[in-house]
Protein backbone atom coordinates (compact mmCIF):
# COMPACT_ATOMS: atom_id res chain seq x y z
CA UNK A 1 0.00 0.00 0.00
CA UNK A 2 2.81 2.43 0.88
CA UNK A 3 4.54 1.66 -2.43
CA UNK A 4 1.35 2.52 -4.34
CA UNK A 5 0.96 5.80 -2.42
CA UNK A 6 4.58 6.71 -3.09
CA UNK A 7 4.24 5.87 -6.78
CA UNK A 8 1.11 8.02 -7.07
CA UNK A 9 2.93 10.90 -5.37
CA UNK A 10 5.92 10.55 -7.71
CA UNK A 11 3.82 10.64 -10.87
CA UNK A 12 1.33 13.19 -9.52
CA UNK A 13 -2.40 13.08 -8.85
CA UNK A 14 -5.34 15.43 -8.41
CA UNK A 15 -8.15 15.51 -5.87
CA UNK A 16 -11.43 16.11 -7.68
CA UNK A 17 -15.08 16.69 -6.86
CA UNK A 18 -17.70 15.11 -9.15
CA UNK A 19 -21.27 16.43 -9.00
CA UNK A 20 -24.31 15.06 -10.82
CA UNK A 21 -27.23 12.64 -10.78
CA UNK A 22 -25.46 9.82 -12.63
CA UNK A 23 -22.53 9.18 -10.28
CA UNK A 24 -22.84 5.36 -10.41
CA UNK A 25 -22.68 5.44 -14.22
CA UNK A 26 -19.66 7.75 -13.99
CA UNK A 27 -17.83 5.23 -11.78
CA UNK A 28 -18.81 2.27 -14.00
CA UNK A 29 -17.57 3.97 -17.18
CA UNK A 30 -14.31 4.99 -15.48
CA UNK A 31 -13.74 1.38 -14.41
CA UNK A 32 -14.54 0.14 -17.95
CA UNK A 33 -11.86 2.46 -19.35
CA UNK A 34 -9.31 1.27 -16.73
CA UNK A 35 -9.16 4.66 -15.04
CA UNK A 36 -7.96 4.10 -11.49
CA UNK A 37 -9.85 6.12 -8.87
CA UNK A 38 -9.10 5.84 -5.16
CA UNK A 39 -10.11 7.30 -1.78
CA UNK A 40 -13.64 7.74 -3.10
CA UNK A 41 -15.88 9.52 -0.58
CA UNK A 42 -19.59 10.23 -0.95
CA UNK A 43 -20.27 13.72 0.39
CA UNK A 44 -24.01 13.56 -0.32
CA UNK A 45 -26.46 12.04 -2.82
CA UNK A 46 -25.14 14.06 -5.75
CA UNK A 47 -21.52 14.69 -4.79
CA UNK A 48 -18.38 12.49 -4.73
CA UNK A 49 -14.77 13.30 -3.81
CA UNK A 50 -11.88 11.15 -5.08
CA UNK A 51 -8.28 11.02 -6.25
CA UNK A 52 -7.07 10.27 -9.76
CA UNK A 53 -3.70 10.30 -11.52
CA UNK A 54 -2.92 13.11 -13.97
CA UNK A 55 -3.14 10.66 -16.88
CA UNK A 56 -6.43 9.31 -15.57
CA UNK A 57 -7.79 12.84 -15.14
CA UNK A 58 -7.24 13.57 -18.84
CA UNK A 59 -8.99 10.32 -19.76
CA UNK A 60 -11.99 11.28 -17.64
CA UNK A 61 -13.00 14.06 -20.04
CA UNK A 62 -14.72 11.59 -22.37
CA UNK A 63 -16.55 9.95 -19.42
CA UNK A 64 -17.71 13.34 -18.15
CA UNK A 65 -19.13 14.26 -21.57
CA UNK A 66 -21.15 11.01 -21.71
CA UNK A 67 -22.69 11.19 -18.22
CA UNK A 68 -23.10 14.96 -17.99
CA UNK A 69 -21.47 15.35 -14.57
CA UNK A 70 -19.54 18.41 -13.44
CA UNK A 71 -15.91 17.94 -12.32
CA UNK A 72 -13.97 20.40 -10.19
CA UNK A 73 -10.29 20.14 -9.22
CA UNK A 74 -9.85 20.66 -5.46
CA UNK A 75 -6.08 20.16 -5.18
CA UNK A 76 -3.00 18.94 -7.05
CA UNK A 77 -0.44 16.71 -5.35
CA UNK A 78 2.85 15.10 -6.30
CA UNK A 79 6.35 15.68 -7.64
CA UNK A 80 5.33 16.94 -11.15
CA UNK A 81 3.33 19.80 -9.65
CA UNK A 82 6.13 20.53 -7.20
CA UNK A 83 8.64 20.75 -10.07
CA UNK A 84 6.26 22.96 -12.05
CA UNK A 85 6.15 25.43 -9.19
CA UNK A 86 9.95 25.45 -9.14
CA UNK A 87 10.18 25.92 -12.91
CA UNK A 88 10.43 29.69 -12.73
CA UNK A 89 12.40 29.67 -9.49
CA UNK A 90 15.72 28.23 -10.66
CA UNK A 91 17.76 29.42 -7.69
CA UNK A 92 15.34 27.72 -5.32
CA UNK A 93 15.58 24.52 -7.38
CA UNK A 94 19.38 24.74 -7.34
CA UNK A 95 19.26 25.24 -3.57
CA UNK A 96 17.06 22.17 -3.17
CA UNK A 97 19.57 20.15 -5.25
CA UNK A 98 22.45 21.35 -3.07
CA UNK A 99 20.39 20.59 0.04
CA UNK A 100 19.78 16.99 -1.01
CA UNK A 101 23.45 16.56 -1.91
CA UNK A 102 24.48 17.72 1.55
CA UNK A 103 21.90 15.39 3.10
CA UNK A 104 23.31 12.39 1.26
CA UNK A 105 26.86 13.24 2.37
CA UNK A 106 25.94 13.95 5.98
CA UNK A 107 23.81 10.81 6.18
CA UNK A 108 26.96 8.73 5.81
CA UNK A 109 27.96 9.70 9.37
CA UNK A 110 26.64 8.82 12.82
CA UNK A 111 25.54 12.02 14.53
CA UNK A 112 23.92 10.64 17.68
CA UNK A 113 24.39 7.59 19.89
CA UNK A 114 21.36 6.44 21.90
CA UNK A 115 21.66 4.00 24.79
CA UNK A 116 18.49 2.22 25.90
CA UNK A 117 17.78 -0.08 28.84
CA UNK A 118 20.78 0.72 31.04
CA UNK A 119 20.20 1.10 34.77
CA UNK A 120 23.34 -0.12 36.51
CA UNK A 121 25.75 1.82 34.28
CA UNK A 122 25.17 5.46 33.32
CA UNK A 123 25.21 6.78 29.76
CA UNK A 124 28.47 8.60 30.50
CA UNK A 125 30.28 5.38 31.50
CA UNK A 126 29.15 3.55 28.37
CA UNK A 127 29.90 6.52 26.08
CA UNK A 128 33.39 6.84 27.57
CA UNK A 129 33.99 3.13 26.98
CA UNK A 130 32.91 3.49 23.33
CA UNK A 131 34.96 6.67 22.86
CA UNK A 132 38.11 4.77 23.92
CA UNK A 133 37.50 2.57 20.87
CA UNK A 134 36.91 5.68 18.67
CA UNK A 135 33.18 5.01 18.45
CA UNK A 136 31.57 8.43 18.84
CA UNK A 137 29.53 11.07 17.02
CA UNK A 138 30.97 11.89 13.60
CA UNK A 139 32.20 8.39 12.77
CA UNK A 140 31.39 7.04 9.30
CA UNK A 141 28.61 4.53 9.83
CA UNK A 142 29.92 2.13 7.19
CA UNK A 143 33.06 1.63 9.34
CA UNK A 144 31.08 0.45 12.37
CA UNK A 145 31.41 -3.21 13.34
CA UNK A 146 28.29 -4.12 15.33
CA UNK A 147 29.72 -7.40 16.61
CA UNK A 148 32.82 -5.60 17.88
CA UNK A 149 30.68 -3.13 19.86
CA UNK A 150 28.70 -6.01 21.39
CA UNK A 151 31.85 -7.85 22.45
CA UNK A 152 33.35 -4.68 24.02
CA UNK A 153 30.29 -3.99 26.17
CA UNK A 154 29.72 -7.61 27.20
CA UNK A 155 33.37 -8.07 28.17
CA UNK A 156 33.82 -4.79 30.05
CA UNK A 157 30.43 -4.50 31.79
CA UNK A 158 29.74 -7.46 34.08
CA UNK A 159 25.97 -7.34 34.64
CA UNK A 160 24.92 -7.35 30.95
CA UNK A 161 23.19 -10.40 29.52
CA UNK A 162 22.61 -9.19 25.95
CA UNK A 163 23.48 -6.18 23.77
CA UNK A 164 21.71 -5.17 20.56
CA UNK A 165 23.36 -2.69 18.15
CA UNK A 166 21.36 -1.10 15.36
CA UNK A 167 21.89 1.77 12.91
CA UNK A 168 18.86 3.82 11.93
CA UNK A 169 19.64 6.68 9.59
CA UNK A 170 22.28 8.73 11.38
CA UNK A 171 21.62 7.21 14.80
CA UNK A 172 23.52 4.41 16.49
CA UNK A 173 21.10 2.71 18.87
CA UNK A 174 22.53 0.43 21.56
CA UNK A 175 19.94 -1.54 23.50
CA UNK A 176 21.17 -3.12 26.73
CA UNK A 177 19.56 -6.00 28.61
CA UNK A 178 20.82 -6.35 32.16
CA UNK A 179 20.85 -9.54 34.21
CA UNK A 180 18.13 -9.96 36.80
CA UNK A 181 20.17 -10.02 40.00
CA UNK A 182 18.12 -11.10 43.05
CA UNK A 183 18.22 -8.71 46.03
CA UNK A 184 21.09 -9.39 48.36
CA UNK A 185 19.94 -11.30 51.45
CA UNK A 186 21.09 -10.21 54.86
CA UNK A 187 23.67 -12.64 56.22
CA UNK A 188 22.23 -14.81 59.00
CA UNK A 189 25.15 -13.84 61.27
CA UNK A 190 24.41 -10.12 60.93
CA UNK A 191 22.47 -8.75 63.95
CA UNK A 192 19.21 -7.11 62.91
CA UNK A 193 15.74 -6.03 64.01
CA UNK A 194 12.50 -6.64 62.16
CA UNK A 195 10.75 -3.28 61.79
CA UNK A 196 7.42 -2.19 60.28
CA UNK A 197 7.54 -1.32 56.59
CA UNK A 198 4.24 0.61 56.91
CA UNK A 199 1.52 1.62 59.34
CA UNK A 200 -0.90 -1.12 60.46
CA UNK A 201 -2.80 -2.94 63.22
CA UNK A 202 -1.08 -6.11 64.40
CA UNK A 203 -3.08 -9.34 64.00
CA UNK A 204 -0.36 -11.97 64.65
CA UNK A 205 3.35 -12.12 65.44
CA UNK A 206 5.31 -15.34 64.88
CA UNK A 207 8.81 -15.07 66.38
CA UNK A 208 11.52 -17.54 65.35
CA UNK A 209 14.44 -15.62 66.79
CA UNK A 210 14.64 -12.41 68.80
CA UNK A 211 12.19 -10.73 71.16
CA UNK A 212 8.64 -9.71 70.17
CA UNK A 213 7.86 -6.06 70.86
CA UNK A 214 4.20 -5.98 69.81
CA UNK A 215 0.94 -7.76 70.57
CA UNK A 216 -2.30 -8.38 68.71
CA UNK A 217 -4.27 -5.14 68.38
CA UNK A 218 -1.27 -2.81 68.66
CA UNK A 219 -1.16 0.07 66.17
CA UNK A 220 2.34 0.43 64.76
CA UNK A 221 3.89 3.06 62.53
CA UNK A 222 6.51 2.74 59.82
CA UNK A 223 9.99 2.01 61.19
CA UNK A 224 8.78 0.78 64.59
CA UNK A 225 10.60 -2.30 65.95
CA UNK A 226 8.36 -5.39 65.81
CA UNK A 227 10.88 -8.12 66.67
CA UNK A 228 13.99 -6.94 68.45
CA UNK A 229 17.41 -8.39 67.69
CA UNK A 230 18.60 -7.43 71.17
CA UNK A 231 17.90 -9.94 73.91
CA UNK A 232 19.10 -9.99 77.54
CA UNK A 233 21.16 -12.88 78.90
CA UNK A 234 19.28 -14.15 82.00
CA UNK A 235 22.50 -15.03 83.80
CA UNK A 236 24.72 -12.03 83.13
CA UNK A 237 22.01 -9.51 82.16
CA UNK A 238 24.21 -8.53 79.23
CA UNK A 239 22.70 -7.59 75.90
CA UNK A 240 23.10 -10.17 73.15
CA UNK A 241 22.72 -9.17 69.52
CA UNK A 242 20.99 -11.73 67.29
CA UNK A 243 19.64 -12.00 63.77
CA UNK A 244 15.88 -11.52 64.28
CA UNK A 245 13.62 -13.91 62.37
CA UNK A 246 9.83 -14.05 62.20
CA UNK A 247 6.62 -12.98 60.56
CA UNK A 248 4.42 -10.09 61.67
CA UNK A 249 0.95 -9.87 60.13
CA UNK A 250 -1.00 -6.63 60.30
CA UNK A 251 -4.13 -5.04 58.89
CA UNK A 252 -3.23 -2.27 56.45
CA UNK A 253 -5.27 0.01 54.27
CA UNK A 254 -4.81 1.05 50.65
CA UNK A 255 -6.67 4.02 49.24
CA UNK A 256 -7.17 5.40 45.73
CA UNK A 257 -9.25 8.23 44.33
CA UNK A 258 -10.47 8.82 40.76
CA UNK A 259 -11.95 12.14 39.58
CA UNK A 260 -14.06 12.29 36.42
CA UNK A 261 -15.97 15.31 34.99
CA UNK A 262 -19.71 14.82 34.46
CA UNK A 263 -19.52 16.92 31.28
CA UNK A 264 -17.08 15.60 28.70
CA UNK A 265 -15.71 17.38 25.63
CA UNK A 266 -15.92 15.21 22.50
CA UNK A 267 -14.48 15.98 19.07
CA UNK A 268 -16.33 15.25 15.82
CA UNK A 269 -14.68 15.48 12.41
CA UNK A 270 -16.24 17.97 9.98
CA UNK A 271 -14.79 16.36 6.85
CA UNK A 272 -12.42 19.26 6.13
CA UNK A 273 -8.72 18.39 6.03
CA UNK A 274 -5.34 19.44 4.66
CA UNK A 275 -1.94 17.77 4.18
CA UNK A 276 1.63 18.98 4.62
CA UNK A 277 4.62 16.98 3.30
CA UNK A 278 8.01 16.96 4.99
CA UNK A 279 11.41 15.43 4.36
CA UNK A 280 13.29 14.81 7.60
CA UNK A 281 17.00 14.34 8.22
CA UNK A 282 17.64 13.28 11.79
CA UNK A 283 15.75 15.68 14.04
CA UNK A 284 15.62 18.47 11.44
CA UNK A 285 13.27 18.63 8.49
CA UNK A 286 11.98 20.83 5.72
CA UNK A 287 8.30 21.14 4.87
CA UNK A 288 7.11 21.79 1.31
CA UNK A 289 4.74 24.72 0.84
CA UNK A 290 3.95 24.95 4.52
CA UNK A 291 0.69 26.71 5.23
CA UNK A 292 -0.95 27.93 8.41
CA UNK A 293 -3.51 25.48 9.75
CA UNK A 294 -6.85 27.13 8.94
CA UNK A 295 -8.77 25.27 11.64
CA UNK A 296 -9.28 26.34 15.23
CA UNK A 297 -9.52 22.73 16.43
CA UNK A 298 -8.04 19.79 14.58
CA UNK A 299 -6.63 16.28 14.91
CA UNK A 300 -3.17 15.58 13.51
CA UNK A 301 -2.19 12.25 11.97
CA UNK A 302 1.40 11.51 10.97
CA UNK A 303 2.20 8.96 8.27
CA UNK A 304 5.68 7.91 7.29
CA UNK A 305 6.07 7.07 3.61
CA UNK A 306 8.46 4.17 3.00
CA UNK A 307 9.08 4.00 -0.75
CA UNK A 308 10.87 0.65 -0.63
CA UNK A 309 9.04 -0.90 2.35
CA UNK A 310 12.15 -0.55 4.54
CA UNK A 311 14.36 -2.73 2.32
CA UNK A 312 16.79 0.15 1.83
CA UNK A 313 18.22 2.35 4.57
CA UNK A 314 17.50 5.82 3.13
CA UNK A 315 19.38 8.82 4.58
CA UNK A 316 16.11 10.69 5.08
CA UNK A 317 12.48 10.06 5.94
CA UNK A 318 9.32 11.24 4.21
CA UNK A 319 6.31 12.23 6.28
CA UNK A 320 2.76 13.31 5.48
CA UNK A 321 1.00 15.32 8.17
CA UNK A 322 -2.77 15.22 7.88
CA UNK A 323 -4.79 17.86 9.71
CA UNK A 324 -8.50 17.08 10.11
CA UNK A 325 -10.84 19.77 11.39
CA UNK A 326 -12.92 18.80 14.41
CA UNK A 327 -15.83 20.41 16.16
CA UNK A 328 -15.81 20.31 19.94
CA UNK A 329 -19.02 19.57 21.82
CA UNK A 330 -19.86 19.12 25.48
CA UNK A 331 -21.87 16.01 26.31
CA UNK A 332 -23.18 14.80 29.64
CA UNK A 333 -21.80 11.43 30.68
CA UNK A 334 -23.94 8.61 32.06
CA UNK A 335 -23.27 8.80 35.80
CA UNK A 336 -23.92 5.09 36.44
CA UNK A 337 -21.51 4.06 33.70
CA UNK A 338 -19.01 6.63 35.02
CA UNK A 339 -19.25 5.13 38.53
CA UNK A 340 -18.52 1.63 37.24
CA UNK A 341 -15.59 2.71 35.04
CA UNK A 342 -14.07 4.82 37.85
CA UNK A 343 -14.38 1.92 40.31
CA UNK A 344 -12.67 -0.46 37.87
CA UNK A 345 -9.88 2.07 37.26
CA UNK A 346 -9.32 2.52 41.02
CA UNK A 347 -9.24 -1.25 41.64
CA UNK A 348 -6.71 -1.73 38.81
CA UNK A 349 -4.43 0.89 40.37
CA UNK A 350 -4.81 -0.60 43.86
CA UNK A 351 -3.96 -4.08 42.56
CA UNK A 352 -0.60 -2.69 41.44
CA UNK A 353 0.11 -1.52 45.01
CA UNK A 354 -1.19 -4.46 47.05
CA UNK A 355 1.29 -7.37 47.44
CA UNK A 356 0.18 -10.61 45.76
CA UNK A 357 0.46 -12.59 49.01
CA UNK A 358 -1.76 -10.14 50.94
CA UNK A 359 -5.21 -11.36 52.02
CA UNK A 360 -8.03 -8.92 51.22
CA UNK A 361 -10.40 -8.46 54.18
CA UNK A 362 -12.65 -5.59 53.16
CA UNK A 363 -13.48 -3.23 50.29
CA UNK A 364 -15.43 0.01 50.39
CA UNK A 365 -16.33 2.57 47.74
CA UNK A 366 -17.70 6.09 48.23
CA UNK A 367 -19.02 8.36 45.46
CA UNK A 368 -19.14 12.13 45.81
CA UNK A 369 -20.33 14.73 43.28
CA UNK A 370 -19.12 18.29 43.71
CA UNK A 371 -18.65 21.15 41.21
CA UNK A 372 -19.43 18.89 38.26
CA UNK A 373 -16.80 16.29 39.27
CA UNK A 374 -17.57 12.71 40.28
CA UNK A 375 -15.01 11.57 42.88
CA UNK A 376 -14.71 7.83 43.48
CA UNK A 377 -12.94 6.77 46.69
CA UNK A 378 -11.98 3.09 47.02
CA UNK A 379 -10.55 1.69 50.26
CA UNK A 380 -9.17 -1.85 50.51
CA UNK A 381 -8.20 -3.42 53.84
CA UNK A 382 -5.77 -6.35 53.75
CA UNK A 383 -3.72 -8.54 56.08
CA UNK A 384 -0.06 -8.76 55.11
CA UNK A 385 3.41 -9.30 56.49
CA UNK A 386 4.75 -5.81 57.23
CA UNK A 387 8.09 -6.88 58.68
CA UNK A 388 11.40 -5.94 57.09
CA UNK A 389 14.91 -6.48 58.39
CA UNK A 390 17.05 -3.59 59.60
CA UNK A 391 20.71 -3.96 60.59
CA UNK A 392 21.38 -3.04 64.23
CA UNK A 393 23.70 -0.08 64.62
CA UNK A 394 26.52 -1.51 66.76
CA UNK A 395 27.24 1.89 68.26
Amino acid sequence: MEIIKTWNYLRGYVIIKVEGLTLERFLNLAAAKDIYLWDIKRINHTLLEMKVSTKGFRALKEVVRKVGCRVEVLDKKGIPFLLYRLKNRKMLGFGVLIFFSIIIILSSFIWSIEIVGNETYSNEVIMELLADENIKSGIIKYNIDKNYIRSILLNELDCLSFVSVDIKGTRLIITIYEQDIPPEKLDINTPCHIVASKKGVITKAIVKNGKTMVRKGDVVKKGQILISGIIVDENTEDNILVHAEGEVLAKTRYFYRVDEPLMKVVEEETGEKMEIHEIKFGKKGIQFFKEDIPYEHYVKNTKEIKPFSGRFNLPFKLFVYEYMEVERKEVKQNIEFLKKSSYIKAIEELNKQIPKEAEIQFKDVIYDVKNGILSTYVVVEVVEDIGQKQIINME
